[in-house]
C-alpha cells in the first residue's frame, strides 16, 4: 500500500510535501472554527442556526475562490497561485482573531474560504499533473491524511490552550496560530516547479487563454454538472459531521473538553487511515466502484452514530469508522476530477466543480442548524448526512470510469458511461496503465 512513495522521482515527493503541508496547514486554520463554535456561543449567545450559517457561509466563499484560483492557475501557473492562496487563508484566520461579534465574524471567515477554496483546488490539479497515472489514486488519495494531521494539530492546540487559558482568550489565541502556514511559502518558493506537461501546455498555447467558462462548453458540460453533483453530496455530508461533531460530543453527550479531545482524536486517526484506504481501491478497483461502496457504508455509519441508542464506547469505535469513510470518500475527488478534463481548464474545472460541490453542500450544516430547533441534534445530523451520501452513489453511477487515464493525452471529458466501459473511457495508453495496476 505504501511502496509506491519510494518509487517517486525528487521532484515528484517535493511536490507531494508541498501539496500534503498545504491542505494539512488548511485544515488546521479551517477546524479551528468547529472547535470554537461551543465557546462562541456561550461568550456571544449565538444561535445554533447563527453558528452554522457561518460555516455555511466559508464553504460558499471556497466556491467562489477554488473557481477563481483555478482560472488563475491555468492562465499564470499552479505553484505561483498555491503560494498566493495560501498566504491568503493564513491571513483571514489571524484576523479572525480580532473579531467581536458575528457579522465581523463571517466577514473574515467568509474572505479565509476564498483562500481555502483556491488552496485545494491548485494544489490537487499541480500533485494529478506531477504524480505518475499508475499511482496517481494513491498519491493524490493520501494527500487526505494531510487533513487529518490538521485537523489534529487544532483540536490539540485547542485542548491546551481551552485547558490553561480563559475561554474569552484561548479562542482568540488559537485563530492567532493560523497565520503559521505563511512559512511554507517560502519553502515552495525554493523547491518547487510546475508540471512539465502544463509548463509545455502554457509555452503552445500562450496566446489562447481559455474561457472563464470554458467548463461549460457542450463536449463537457454534462461532466461538469455530474461533477458538481458527486461533490455536493461528499462535502455535504462531511461537513455536516466536521461542522457538528465537536458540538455534538460536548452539547448531546456532555463530554468535558479533555473528552472531547480524545473523541476528535479517534475521529482523526480514522480519517488519517481512510486517505490511503481510499487511494488503494481506486488504484486496485477503480475511482467509480471506490466511491459507491465507500459512500453506503458511510450513510450506514453517520445513521447509527446519530440515530441508534448507543453506549458510549460503541461511539468511540464508530468514530475511527466515520474518520476513516469521511476521509475515503473525499481523498478520491482530487484525481478523479483532474482525470476528467484536459489540461487547458483543468484547474478552473477542479476549482469549480470541488469547490462548487463544496458550496451547495454547504447548505447541509445549515439545515442541521435549523432542523435542530425541531428535532434532536443527532437526528438532524444524520438526515442530512444520509441524503447526500445518496447523491453520491447517484453520481458515480453516471460518471466515467478513469483509472489509468495519462493526464498528458489532450482530450475532452469523456461522455458518461453508465456501464464504466474502458473502451469508452480510456485512452490507449490509459488502458495500458491500468493493465500494469491491476
Amino acid at each position: 500500500m505504501f511502496k509506491w512513495y519510494s518509487d517517486l522521482t525528487k521532484s515528484e515527493k517535493r511536490t507531494y510535501w508541498a501539496c500534503f503541508s498545504g491542505w494539512g496547514l488548511d485544515a488546521m486554520d479551517t477546524q479551528m472554527y468547529a472547535l470554537a463554535i461551543p465557546t462562541l456561543i456561550a461568550l456571544w449567545g449565538m444561535t445554533r442556526g447563527q453558528a452554522g450559517v457561518l460555516g455555511t457561509t466559508v464553504l460558499i466563499m471556497a466556491s467562489l475562490g477554488g473557481w477563481i484560483a483555478g482560472i488563475l492557475a491555468d492562465r499564470y501557473g499552479r505553484v505561483r497561485i498555491l503560494q498566493i492562496t495560501i498566504l491568503w487563508f493564513s491571513a483571514f484566520t489571524l484576523l479572525s482573531a480580532f473579531t467581536d461579534s458575528f457579522w465581523q465574524l463571517m466577514v473574515t471567515r467568509g474572505l479565509q474560504g476564498l483562500g481555502f477554496g483556491g488552496e485545494w483546488a491548485v494544489g490537487a490539479v499541480l500533485i494529478s499533473e506531477t504524480i505518475r497515472p499508475q499511482v496517481r489514486g494513491r498519491a493524490v488519495g493520501s494527500l487526505q491524511a494531510g487533513w487529518a494531521i490538521g485537523y489534529a494539530v487544532a483540536v490539540l492546540l485547542s485542548t491546551l490552550l481551552f485547558n490553561t487559558l480563559e475561554p474569552a482568550i484561548a479562542w482568540r489565541v488559537l485563530f492567532a496560530i493560523g497565520l503559521l502556514p505563511t512559512l511554507l511559502v517560502l519553502w515552495i518558493r525554493r523547491h518547487i516547479e510546475e508540471a512539465p506537461m502544463f509548463a509545455q501546455n502554457l509555452r503552445e498555447h500562450a496566446a489562447e487563454r481559455p474561457s472563464i467558462w470554458a467548463v461549460f462548453d457542450r463536449p463537457i458540460r454534462a461532466t461538469t454538472f455530474k461533477a458538481i453533483l458527486l461533490t455536493f453530496g461528499i462535502y455535504g455530508g462531511n461537513y455536516v459531521m466536521i461542522t457538528w461533531l465537536p458540538a455534538y460530543l460536548k452539547l448531546v453527550l456532555h463530554l468535558s473538553i479533555t473528552n472531547v479531545g480524545g473523541y476528535l482524536a479517534i475521529n482523526i486517526l480514522g480519517s488519517f487511515a481512510g486517505a490511503f484506504l481510499n487511494g488503494w481501491m481506486a488504484d486496485r478497483f477503480g475511482r467509480r466502484r471506490t466511491f459507491v461502496v465507500i459512500a453506503c457504508l458511510q450513510a450506514v455509519a453517520v445513521a447509527t452514530y446519530t440515530l441508534a441508542p448507543i453506549t458510549l464506547p460503541v461511539t468511540l469505535v464508530l468514530g475511527f469508522v466515520l474518520g476513516t469513510l469521511q476521509s475515503g470518500t473525499a481523498a478520491g475527488t482530487g484525481a478523479y476530477i483532474a482525470e476528467l478534463f484536459p489540461t487547458r481548464i483543468r484547474a478552473s474545472a477542479q476549482g469549480l466543480c470541488g469547490n462548487a460541490g463544496r458550496a451547495i453542500g454547504a447548505v447541509m450544516p445549515a439545515m442541521v442548524g435549523v432542523l435542530s430547533a425541531k428535532f434532536e441534534l443527532g437526528a438532524a445530523m444524520g438526515l442530512c448526512a444520509c441524503v447526500s451520501y445518496l447523491l453520491v452513489v447517484i453520481a458515480a453511477l453516471m460518471l466515467p470510469e478513469t483509472r489509468g487515464k495519462d493526464l498528458a493525452t489532450e482530450s475532452t471529458a469523456a461522455p458518461a458511461d453508465p456501464a464504466g466501459s474502458a473502451a469508452n473511457t480510456h485512452s490507449k495508453t490509459g488502458e495500458r496503465h491500468a493493465q500494469e495496476v491491476r
